[in-house]
Formats: structure tokens, C-alpha cells, sequence
């Protein structure tokens, strides 16, 4: 079994147990930790370690905790600093705002009454033995409290083991042959049409999400990147091509009169045409499923073929494209151009093109996650604070 099988295996029985209000949320937590460690997810890893009590981490926690407790200092100003301080100690051990150190699970771990940072496992054990005395403390630990907390860390499990499934399975770890397929369509269409790009990059990404309604905005957004493709190559007009009407509407059309008169092989311009009129008449069959909101008619499975499909048809779509640069006003970093971010910023096409999968990535770019971007040094950093006013 492979290290990804194994996780996704892993995985699988911790969501399944997690869904047992009965199930132990320690050995939930143990399964998460082992597949993250398979896949060398070290955010998780962390998350992990944190329930199970490691004083690497949780001693530096409670320190900051005590930090921001204390109500002896001179003024705001010097525990804001103390604190800072404490906060950039713990992200030099890999933690992270938002994530290991979220409000929430701060208050339920500064609770000693809830277990505070000692081991699920041991919390879950005192928990048990309150409930099943059925008295409700035992002078230190209290039931509710326990439970508030064995609550918080059950659901919070559940998101991760969630996500990273859905990552494992469809995104993060799709091999070889396709991903250097992607990428190659991914860089040349940011040449071509960076909006067409984004588009494309955001539909592959919804095909991972664990709902219906985003697997039906993927096939949505592949309709659509077919028809600006279409405007792109071959722009609406009133005349007809080989008995094809070629309206607004009519974007396979256009794009199977593009590839007629650019391929100039016979048996590739036919394969690429017939390739054209498939996937348009399942993305047209698709579409009239969703716009009537049978989300639960449209599987993921499906949603899936229509991304990769459409990535072939750009592929063969790609050789005869000319390069297409259209430069407009914009001082958001997250609403910028392939060209204003080149431009602006001065830096390489290829430095400006990861600037756009990182956003895509992350939904939207801030400045911490723009300083971690491949190419994104210390200067462009200032000309972007500067620029786009982050």
C-alpha cells in the first residue's frame, strides 16, 4: 500500500468513527496525526501534537497565555510587546495564527476545569469516569467543561480529516502525466488570457470541495472558459461556417472554425473538432441539469472528467493561439493582470504567474502570503506595501 493509500485509509476510518458520537475523539486524533505524517502535512502534525499535550508546544502556549493574562505591566503597550514577542517565539516552532492559535481553542485549553493542555486521551478518560459516576466534578475537572472541550477538538478533527481527504484524493496529490499537463496549460493560458486562466485554475480546485453546488460552478466555469476562449480565437460574427452558425451563443462553433482553418493537419484538426463538439454538448446537457438546481444530479466524478477534458481541449487548443496582452488600471493586488503585476512589480513572467496560482491557491492574497510566494523577495515585498497598499 502506498503512503497516500495508506492515509486516505487512515483517514477514511477516522471521519467514520468521528461520526459516532460514541467513538473515541484520541484515537481519531491518532489517525489524523498518522496520515498527516504519510503525507507530510506538518500544520496538521502540530495540530495533533497540541491534544496530545507536547510540552514543545504546549509549554510555549501557556506562556503566552500567562502573557496575555498578566495585568502587571506598565501599560498596553508593553504587554502588546511581550506578547508579539511570545507569538513570534511560537511561529519559529511552525505555529501559526488562525490555526494553532485560534481564540477558540486558547479559551477552551486556559480552562483547567476543561482539561486545559493535557492529552485527549486523558480527558476523554475524565470525562468518562465524571459521566459515568454521574457526579459533576471531582473537585478539579467538571463535566461540561470537558465536554465543551472533547466537542471542539471532535469537530475540529473532522475538518481536518475532511479537508485533507478531499486534498489527497483529488488536488494535492494528482500525479505526473497531469500535473505536468497543468501546468504547462496553466502557464501558457496566463500568457494568453490571465481572466481565462484564474478561471480555469478555480474550477480544477472546486472539484476537490465536498459539496454539489461547488462541482456544478466547476462544470459552470468550464462552459464559461469555452465561450471566452471562443470570443478570444474567433469573435461572434453574422456568417456561417460549413453549415455551423457562428452567433454569440454558438462558442463549440466558433472554436470548431478556429481549429479548421489554424490546424493545418487533416487527422488533428478532425480530433480536435470531434474533441470540441463532446465536451461542449456534455457541458450544454450539464448545464440545463444545474441551472434547474438538481445540485445532487451533478456527482463529483462528473465534475472531474469535465475539468480534465477541458484542459485537454485548451491543450490541443493551445498550439495555434497567438499571444494576447490586455493591460488595465488596477491597484489590487488580488484583482491585478499577468502584465500589472509584471510591470509594477517588476519582476519575471514566471515570478508573476506563481503571484497568480498563489492566489487561486488562497482565494486571495495578503501580505503574509504574498511574501511566501516563489520569487517574492524582500524588495518586490516593499514595491507591493507600496503599490497595492497591503
Amino acid at each position: 500500500m502506498t503512503q497516500k493509500a495508506e492515509a486516505l485509509n487512515l483517514l477514511e476510518q477516522a471521519l467514520r468513527d468521528l461520526d459516532s458520537p460514541k467513538s473515541s475523539v484520541f484515537s481519531s486524533v491518532q489517525k489524523l496525526s498518522r496520515a498527516a505524517v504519510l503525507v507530510d502535512n506538518l500544520d496538521i502534525q502540530i495540530w495533533c501534537q497540541i491534544q496530545f499535550g507536547d510540552q514543545k508546544y504546549v509549554g510555549e502556549i501557556q506562556k503566552l497565555l500567562a502573557t496575555a493574562t498578566k495585568s502587571d505591566y506598565l501599560n498596553d503597550e508593553v504587554k502588546q510587546q511581550e506578547i508579539d514577542k511570545d507569538i513570534r517565539r511560537l511561529e519559529k516552532l511552525g505555529l501559526k495564527r488562525g490555526l494553532h492559535l485560534d481564540t477558540e481553542e486558547l479559551t477552551l485549553k486556559n480552562h483547567v476545569a476543561g482539561g486545559g493542555f493535557l492529552s485527549v486521551g486523558f480527558i476523554e478518560e475524565r470525562y468518562s469516569d465524571l459521566a459515568r459516576t454521574k457526579i459533576g466534578n471531582d473537585g478539579t475537572y467538571y463535566k461540561t467543561p470537558l465536554y465543551n472541550h472533547l466537542s471542539y477538538v471532535r469537530r475540529k478533527t473532522h475538518e481536518f480529516a475532511s479537508e485533507l481527504y478531499n486534498k489527497l484524493r483529488f488536488s494535492g496529490t494528482v500525479s505526473s502525466s497531469f500535473d505536468v499537463l497543468k501546468t504547462v496549460v496553466d502557464d501558457k493560458l496566463l500568457d494568453l488570457n490571465p481572466l481565462l486562466a484564474e478561471q480555469l485554475m478555480i474550477a480544477f480546485r472546486s472539484v476537490s470541495a465536498s459539496n454539489a453546488e461547488e462541482w456544478s460552478q466547476a462544470l459552470t466555469s468550464c462552459r464559461r472558459l469555452l465561450e471566452g476562449l471562443a470570443d478570444e480565437l474567433y469573435p461572434a460574427n453574422q456568417a456561417s461556417f460549413k453549415g455551423r452558425t457562428l452567433g454569440q451563443g454558438q462558442y463549440v462553433n466558433r472554436l470548431w472554425a478556429f481549429m479548421d482553418s489554424a490546424i493545418e493537419s487533416e487527422s488533428n484538426r478532425d480530433l480536435a473538432k470531434t474533441h470540441v463538439d463532446f465536451l461542449g454538448a456534455w457541458l450544454e446537457k450539464t448545464n440545463k441539469i444545474t441551472n434547474k438546481g438538481v445540485h445532487a444530479d451533478v456527482e463529483q466524478v462528473e465534475a472531474v472528467k469535465a475539468v480534465f477534458h477541458t484542459y485537454l481541449v485548451i491543450a490541443d487548443l493551445l498550439e495555434y493561439m497567438g499571444a494576447s496582452h490586455k493591460i488595465t488600471t488596477c491597484l489590487d493586488v488580488n484583482m491585478a493582470t499577468i502584465d500589472e503585476l509584471e510591470a509594477l512589480l517588476d519582476v519575471s513572467r514566471n515570478t508573476a504567474k506563481e503571484i497568480i496560482k498563489a492566489r487561486v491557491q488562497h482565494g486571495s492574497l495578503d501580505k503574509n502570503s504574498l511574501s511566501k510566494v516563489k520569487g517574492v523577495g524582500a524588495k518586490t515585498m516593499l514595491k507591493a506595501i507600496e503599490i497595492f497598499n497591503l
